[in-house]
C-alpha cells in the first residue's frame, strides 16, 4: 500500500469528520466521517470539489433549516472561508444533532476543519444542569465558557504547530540550498567573528577550514588574504556595501567578494566566489579585441610596408656585394639594419594583430645561445655566474623569437630565486634522437611543493604582489604550440625547468634549378628574382594563377614554385597546389597568421613571410617540403 494510501486509512478510522481545502477552495483531503456525516454524494467528496458546491448542496438539501436567501447565504459562507482565520463554533442541525465545527488556516492558504458530533455531550450537560441543583447557573456558564475556550485554544495550537512545522522545513530547505551553491555565504558580527557558514570556503579557497564558526575571519583566511579584505570589511562594518576582487596568493585563485552591511543588527553578510576562469576568459576578450582594433588599423599598411622592405632588403644585399667602397659600406649597412628593424615591428605587429604561432626557421643552436648569453648577462647581478652548454650539433628548426622569449623568462626567475650570490646554467642536448631538451637551473632553494603542483598555471606566484604569475604560464604555452612539453623539478641543489621540443633538423637547401616566380608587384618581383638567381636558380615570371599554369605546363623540370598567396585576378596563389599538383609548391605572404588564406596555405606547403631578406629566403627553402604540424606531434614524455 502506497504511504498516500495509508494516511487515507489513517483519516477514515478517525471518528470526527475531518476536511482540508486549498487556497482556492478547492478540496484536497477528506476522510470517511465526513461524507458519512453530512450524506455527501461521491462528486462531493472527490479532490477538486468546490467548496460553494458542497454549501448548496447542504442548503438544498435543509442541513441549515430554512434559509430565505439562498444565494446570500451561500455567498457569505464563501467569503467568511476566504478570510482564512482561525475559528470555532457549535450548532444544531436539521435532524436534531449537535455538531462543533473547529477551523485552522494553513500557512500557504487553505485551511483544516473538524467536524465533531457533540449531541451527547449537550444531553448530558443539559442534564447535568437539570439535576444539579448545588451547582449555581453561574459556574455552569463559566463551565461552557472555559470549554469552548479550551476548544478554541486547541484549535489555535494546532495552527501554531502548523506553522512551526512549515518554518523548519523552509529553513532546511534554505539551508540545502546555501551548501549547494558554488559560493561561500557567512555572516560575522561587528568583532569578525563567524556567526554563519555554509561551509564552502575551503572550496572557494584551497587551504581554508570547513568549519569555521566562532572563528575570526583573520584566522579563516590568514594574513595575506585578510589584508586585502580588510579595508573592504571596515567599508562594510561603517554601513556601505563592498564588492571587489583579489587574487589569493595561498591557491592562486582570482576570487570576487561583496560584504554587505546586515541591516537588523551589527555585522556583515560575505558572498565569496571563485572566478578564475571568468578572469582568465575576461582577459583573453579584451586581448582580442585589441588585436582586432589593431589589427584593422595595420592590416593594409603592413602588407605594402612589407613588399617594400623585401625590396629594400633585396637592393641593399646587392649593393653590398658590389663593392663600392668604404664609405659606402656602412650607409649600407645602417640602411640593412634600418630595414630589418623595420620587419621586426611588423613581427610585432603581427603578434598584438593575430595569435602568435609557432614559426620554425632553420637555427644554429650554439650561436643562438650565444646570442642569448649576450641578452641575458646585463641582467644578472655579479655574484650570479650564467653557463652555457650545448651537446648537439646541426640545424634545427624551431622559432628563436618565441624560444628566446621562454628562455630569458626562465633566466630572470631563476636570478630572482639566487637572489645577489649563485649560479644559472642553460644546456641543450638530443633526447633519444626525438626530442631537443633545452634545460634551465640554478643554485635557489627550489620550487615549493605548491610551486611544482600550479606553476605553470596563470596568475600563479610566489612572488607576492611583485609577480604576475603568468611567466612560466608564458613558456608553457609557448612549448605547446610547438608540440612539446614542460617539467618542473628539484634537484637538491636548486630549481630545474626543461623544455621539451620536437627534433627536426633543418634539411640541405633545395636543389636549384629551374624556379616559378609567381608575384603580382613587378618592383617585388625583380626583387626576388634577384634572390634566387643568387642562389642558382634561373627564375621565370608570371603575375597570376593562369600565366603561372601557362608557363608551368611549358616548362620541364621545375625544382621551384614560389608564388605569393595574393596574386592578380580573383583567383588566389593557393591554387596552385591543385592545379599544379606535385609541383615542390612554397608559399610567400605579407597577410598576418590568423588571417584564413594564411592558415589555408599553411595547410598546403611551407609559407615564408614577408618581408625577407636573401639569407631569409635561404634559409626558408632548407625546410623540408612540408609545413610541421605541431598539434599532430607525438606528445613529449
Amino acid at each position: 500500500m502506497t504511504p498516500l494510501a495509508l494516511t487515507q486509512a489513517g483519516l477514515n478510522l478517525i471518528q470526527q469528520a475531518l476536511t482540508i481545502y486549498d487556497s482556492d477552495l478547492r478540496l484536497a483531503v477528506c476522510n470517511a466521517p465526513f461524507a458519512q456525516m453530512f450524506d455527501l454524494p461521491a462528486n462531493l467528496t472527490t479532490p477538486g470539489a468546490r467548496f460553494e458546491d458542497t454549501i448548496r448542496h447542504l442548503v438544498e438539501r435543509g442541513e441549515y433549516g430554512p434559509v430565505d436567501d439562498p444565494e446570500t447565504f451561500i455567498r457569505d459562507r464563501v467569503q467568511t472561508a476566504r478570510a482564512f482565520e482561525p475559528h470555532y463554533m457549535e450548532r444544531t442541525r436539521a435532524n436534531g444533532r449537535t455538531i462543533s465545527v473547529e477551523g485552522a488556516p494553513l500557512p500557504r492558504g487553505g485551511w483544516v476543519t473538524v467536524y465533531t458530533d457533540i449531541t451527547q455531550t449537550r444531553a448530558q450537560e443539559q442534564l447535568l444542569r437539570t439535576r444539579s441543583e448545588l451547582l449555581s447557573e453561574e459556574v455552569l456558564k463559566r463551565s461552557e465558557e472555559l470549554a469552548r475556550t479550551n476548544r478554541r485554544l486547541a484549535a489555535t495550537n494546532k495552527a501554531l504547530e502548523e506553522a512551526r512545522r512549515e518554518l523548519a522545513e523552509m529553513e532546511a530547505r534554505t539551508r540545502t540550498t546555501t551548501e549547494m551553491m558554488p559560493a561561500h555565504i557567512a555572516r560575522v558580527d561587528a568583532g569578525g567573528h563567524y556567526t554563519f557558514s555554509n561551509n564552502r570556503l575551503g572550496d572557494v579557497m584551497p587551504g581554508r577550514p570547513a568549519s569555521i564558526l566562532g572563528l575570526h575571519i583573520s584566522q579563516t583566511l590568514g594574513p595575506q588574504a585578510y589584508a586585502k579584505v580588510r579595508p573592504f570589511l571596515e567599508t562594510a562594518q561603517q554601513g556601505r556595501q563592498s564588492t571587489f576582487e583579489f587574487t589569493d596568493e595561498m591557491s592562486s585563485r582570482r576570487i570576487r567578494g561583496v560584504f554587505t552591511p546586515d541591516p537588523l543588527e551589527p555585522g556583515v553578510y560575505i558572498l565569496s566566489m571563485d572566478v578564475t576562469e571568468e578572469t582568465q576568459v575576461r582577459a583573453a576578450l579584451q586581448q582580442t579585441r585589441r588585436r582586432e582594433i589593431a589589427a584593422q588599423l595595420t592590416s593594409g599598411l603592413a602588407h605594402d610596408f612589407s613588399n617594400l622592405l623585401t625590396i629594400i632588403l633585396g637592393m641593399q644585399s646587392k649593393l653590398a656585394r658590389m663593392g663600392l667602397g668604404p664609405e659606402a659600406e656602412p650607409l649600407i649597412a645602417a640602411t640593412l639594419s634600418a630595414a630589418r628593424r623595420g620587419g621586426r615591428l611588423l613581427d610585432r605587429i603581427a603578434d598584438m594583430t593575430s595569435q602568435r604561432g609557432w614559426q620554425p626557421v632553420p637555427l644554429a643552436l650554439a650561436p643562438f645561445l650565444d646570442e642569448l648569453r649576450t641578452l641575458a648577462t646585463p641582467s644578472l647581478p655579479e655574484g650570479i655566474a650564467l653557463e652555457i652548454a650545448v651537446a648537439t650539433q646541426g640545424t634545427v628548426l624551431a622559432d628563436p623569437g618565441l624560444l628566446q622569449d621562454a628562455l630569458l623568462n626562465l633566466i630572470l626567475n631563476a636570478r630572482d630565486a639566487c637572489g645577489a650570490q649563485g649560479r644559472i646554467s642553460v644546456t641543450a642536448q638530443e633526447i633519444q634522437d626525438t626530442w631537443l631538451q633545452i634545460a634551465v637551473e640554478d643554485s635557489g632553494p627550489g620550487f615549493s611543493p605548491a610551486a611544482l603542483e600550479h606553476g605553470l598555471a596563470p596568475f600563479f606566484t610566489t612572488k607576492g604582489g611583485e609577480g604576475s604569475g603568468l611567466g612560466l604560464a608564458m613558456v608553457y604555452d609557448m612549448t605547446k604550440l610547438a608540440g612539446g612539453s614542460v617539467r618542473l623539478a628539484n634537484t637538491g641543489h636548486g630549481a630545474r625547468v626543461s623544455l621539451r621540443l620536437p627534433l627536426r633538423r633543418a634539411g640541405a637547401p633545395v636543389a636549384t634549378g629551374l624556379a616559378l616566380l609567381a608575384e603580382d608587384s613587378p618592383d617585388l618581383r625583380e626583387t626576388i628574382r634577384g634572390m634566387l638567381t643568387d642562389l642558382g636558380y634561373a627564375v621565370v615570371e608570371a603575375a597570376s594563377v593562369d600565366e603561372a599554369v601557362s608557363l608551368a605546363e611549358g616548362l620541364p623540370d621545375i625544382a621551384l614554385v614560389l608564388s605569393d598567396i595574393s596574386l592578380e585576378g580573383d583567383t588566389p596563389g593557393l591554387a596552385l597546389a591543385r592545379r599544379l599538383p606535385g609541383a615542390p609548391l612554397r608559399f610567400m605572404t605579407s597577410l598576418p597568421a590568423d588571417h584564413p588564406l594564411h592558415r589555408e596555405a599553411q595547410a598546403l606547403a611551407p609559407v615564408l613571410p614577408k618581408p625577407f631578406s636573401a639569407e631569409d629566403l635561404a634559409g626558408f627553402l632548407a625546410i623540408g617540403p612540408f609545413p610541421a604540424d605541431s598539434n599532430s606531434a607525438t606528445p613529449a614524455p
